[in-house]
């Protein structure tokens, strides 16, 4: 410990006695402190800690008015628990009894007047060395967790690439740019949000959902790519990918991993019972299921595949409203509904502010 930064301490010293605090300040003074405020008016103290922030206290504990056990009852919320802030109790009775009550109120030290000059010298020097060595060790482990987080933060921002990347692994080999995966998580959250779930859990769907159709690594390009209609025999394949994608990601204790694996298996299921792989109906599906299921229908519908060209947003749109009861959640397809009412109407907005 420097005794420069030692010697810079900030030290509040609270008597009422003003010949006490004479003699504490000359003492520290002598000593080479220079921060140090002292007052005989017990009931400034408070005030005083809140602007002056001191590393000591010198506190009388028989005071009138406001004695130092109610002054530490004071200062008690202001200290946080995990600080070391040292209060010297300065009293002339040092009875067990006393000191178990100062202790308890927040007392770290005392002295026992009349102090011997020295002692005193040699209990604030030591205390204060305490406070700072603290105050390093706070800091060290502020920087510490701090570089936990920016790890933390590191590595998670990698797996999420990871992930983003595989998805789009996969999309690449019937959507040559891979966008398909990107758009589906983003209208999968937007729908999720619109349908109430949590922010958090919207952010899982945002994450997930990309990772829909993984199990299409598992298909043949000759059934994946065919151009044309596929037989019941190549559509039976075709199907598999559901469950492919959900054994590929399951098994994980990863919140997104679980999360994707269950959208991989039920996002082909249909609200009336219909669907793959299960043949699950109406609420029995996930609702992560039955809102990708909605978002992966309107996007590949509205985009080009090797089987199909794309649809107009119009034809679309009558499709989704079409499959309201019959493969999609009423519920799920009323707010992608909404949504794209709200769409609409900001596009509209934009146009009329910009002008012919």
């Amino acid at each position: 410990m420097r005794d420069l930064e030692l010697m810079s301490s900030r030290i509040l010293v609270v008597d009422d006695d003003p010949q006490n605090l004479r003699y504490l300040t000359r003492i520290l003074g002598d000593a080479g402190y220079t921060g140090v405020k002292a007052t005989s008016e017990p009931r400034q103290a408070l005030p005083i800690f809140a602007e002056f922030h001191p590393d000591l206290i010198l506190l009388d504990l028989h005071m009138p008015d406001m004695d130092g056990f109610e002054v530490m009852d004071a200062l008690r919320p202001w200290i946080p628990e995990e600080s070391f802030l040292p209060i010297l109790v300065l009293t002339g009775d040092g009875s067990p009894e006393n000191k178990e009550r100062a202790l308890e109120a927040g007392a770290i030290d005392f002295l026992t007047k009349p102090f011997n000059a020295s002692e005193a010298r040699l209990r604030i020097r030591n205390l204060l060395a305490t406070r700072h060595l603290h105050l390093q060790l706070h800091d060290q482990n502020q920087q510490l967790e701090a570089r936990v987080r920016e790890r933390t933060a590191e590595l998670e921002r990698a797996r999420v690439e990871i992930l983003e990347r595989l998805a789009r692994a996969a999309e690449y080999r019937d959507d040559d740019t891979g966008d398909h995966t990107r758009r589906v998580g983003e209208l999968s959250a937007s729908l999720a949000r619109v349908l109430g779930c949590p922010d958090d859990e919207v952010e899982l769907i945002a994450r997930a959902a990309p990772l829909h159709d993984i199990g299409k690594i598992g298909i043949p390009d000759a059934i994946l790519l065919k151009p044309a209609k596929l037989t019941p025999e190549e559509f039976e394949v075709m199907r598999t990918h559901a469950a492919i994608g959900a054994r590929i990601l399951s098994g994980s204790d990863v919140p997104l991993l679980r999360l994707a694996a269950t959208i991989a298996v039920s996002h082909h299921e249909r609200w009336d019972g219909s669907g793959y792989p299960e043949g699950i109906p109406g609420e029995g599906t996930p609702l992560v299921g039955r809102i990708v299921a909605v978002a992966d229908i309107y996007d590949a519908l509205t985009h080009s595949r090797p089987y199909k060209p794309a649809w107009s947003a119009q034809d679309a749109l009558a499709e989704i409203r079409a499959q309201a009861g019959l493969q999609l959640d009423p519920g799920v397809v009323e707010a992608f509904l909404y949504i794209q009412e709200r769409n609409e109407m900001s596009r509209a907005n934009g146009r009329l502010t910009r002008g012919p």
